[in-house]
Order: structure tokens, then sequence, then C-alpha cells
């Protein structure tokens, strides 16, 4: 492998590790409202990037989320990831194993909003020298503030990931989104954030998110996305996917009719 392939590889490894991570589909940011006890979330998603070096993402990107506890919910995210630098051929396999557990602290009120933890660990299952994980284990610690005025909810938070390794540097993100039920059936929504480098030759990054969660049924929802960097190293991303809600209690029959007006 040449230096400048090496190179090439390190800069969409990490455009992939930063921005396929702590999102809350379809956004970056997330929120602090945990999966109800004995409910559970099913995504199945392509999330990507591009930048001037080439392209990475996964495809599909499984992710699983449960209700385990009262305010705390389960987490883990199963990628099949790919890089591809650009002028070369793409490197396909599964990535690295994220595990998360999300704690609401304070529920909304009339007055106070909600607030929440999720911390979440990356496991380095994917294989670093094919460009295809981090090859470290990654922490990051986000605390996340939701607030809702009828059709109207805003959320957002600040984080902090440790993320080892030659040539990487600990980083921070900070996003903030505001989104509205139109209907029913679709939401739409806008996140602003600001990411702090995470590789030693990186810069600060200031960008957008514009993003639509469409219920197909009380079960069913697709979500889309896409935004760009305004400042710093330039990438655009995306988000495209399904995701599956079912409540697991005994006797509990999932909702999989159509929505009502």
């Amino acid at each position: 492998m040449g230096r400048g392939f090496g190179q090439a590889r390190r800069v969409v490894l990490a455009a992939l590790l930063t921005g396929s991570l702590r999102a809350g589909p379809p956004f970056l940011t997330d929120d602090p409202e945990p999966v109800e006890l004995h409910h559970m979330e099913l995504y199945g998603s392509w999330m990507g990037s591009r930048t001037p070096d080439g392209a990475s993402g996964s495809l599909p990107l499984v992710e699983f989320n449960l209700g385990i506890l009262p305010e705390v919910q389960f987490h883990i995210v199963a990628p099949l990831a790919y890089a591809q630098p650009a002028g070369q051929p793409a490197t396909r396999g599964y990535g690295d194993t994220e595990l998360g557990l999300k704690v609401r602290l304070l529920r909304e009120t009339a007055w106070l909003p909600q607030i929440g933890i999720f911390p979440l660990v990356e496991i380095p299952t994917g294989s670093a020298p094919r460009g295809l994980g981090a090859g470290h284990t990654q922490v990051y610690l986000p605390v996340w503030i939701q607030k809702s005025w009828g059709p109207w909810t805003t959320y957002g938070g600040n984080g902090w990931w440790r993320n080892p390794g030659t040539g990487q540097r600990n980083w921070r993100y900070l996003g903030w989104l505001l989104q509205r039920d139109l209907s029913a059936q679709l939401t739409l929504g806008a996140e602003l954030y600001r990411q702090t480098a995470s590789t030693a030759g990186g810069r600060a990054s200031d960008g957008y998110t514009l993003g639509a969660i469409v219920n197909l049924s009380d079960r069913d929802h697709l979500l889309v996305s896409a935004g760009r960097n305004l400042s710093g190293d330039r990438e655009t991303h995306f988000y495209l996917g399904y995701q599956m809600t079912l409540d697991l209690e005994p006797g509990a029959i999932a909702g999989g009719g159509p929505l009502g007006p």
C-alpha cells in the first residue's frame, strides 16, 4: 500500500467513524427519550459520507433498541462497512460494533425539559488495516435535552469522544435540532452541529442536516436525511432507513395497520 493510498484510507476512515456514529436516526444529533419498557425498535439503513478523498459508510447498518428497564434503553449497532478512497477500489466488510445504554434522568414537564445520557462504546471488530474499523476502543459520553410544544420538538446537547490511536484526537460534538409534525404521517426536521477535529491534521467543522420521518403505519417508518459541512473539511452525508417499532408486552398486538387521519 503506497503512502498516498494509506493517507486517503485514513481520511475516509475518519469520515466513516465521525459521520456514522452518535446518530439519532435520521439525524446526527440524538434525543434523551429511551424506548419504552418492553418495546423495541429495529432499523435497517444505508448511512454514508463523501469527501474529496473518497466515500465511506455502512450498507446495511442494523440498529436494535430495546426498553429493558423503566427509563433505560439497550442499544446495539452492527454495520457492514465500506470505504472507497478516490480512484481506488472499495473495501467492504464488518465494521466496529456499537453498544450503549440510553438513560433518561428527568422527564419533561410543562416547564422543564427532559434530560438524558447515552454513553456508547465502539468495539473494534472491524479491520483497521482494510479501513473498516478504528483499531481501538472508542467511548462517547453525551448529554441530551429535549422540549416539546404542540407539534414542535427541539432537542440537542453536547458530547465528548475518546478517540485513541496514532494521528487521532479526542473530540467533541455539539448539535441542536428543531422538528415539526406536519401530520400523523410526516415529520420534518433540521439540525445544526459543530464538531471539533478528530485527527491530528483535521479541522473543526460546522454543518447542517435536513431530514424527514414518514410514518407508513404505527409499526413501519421511513427515515431520510442529507446534509453537508459549512466549514472545515468538506463532506456531505446522507441516511436512508426503515424502522420497525413493536410492543413486546405479552398479549400486545403490533400496530401494523395504517395510521388514522
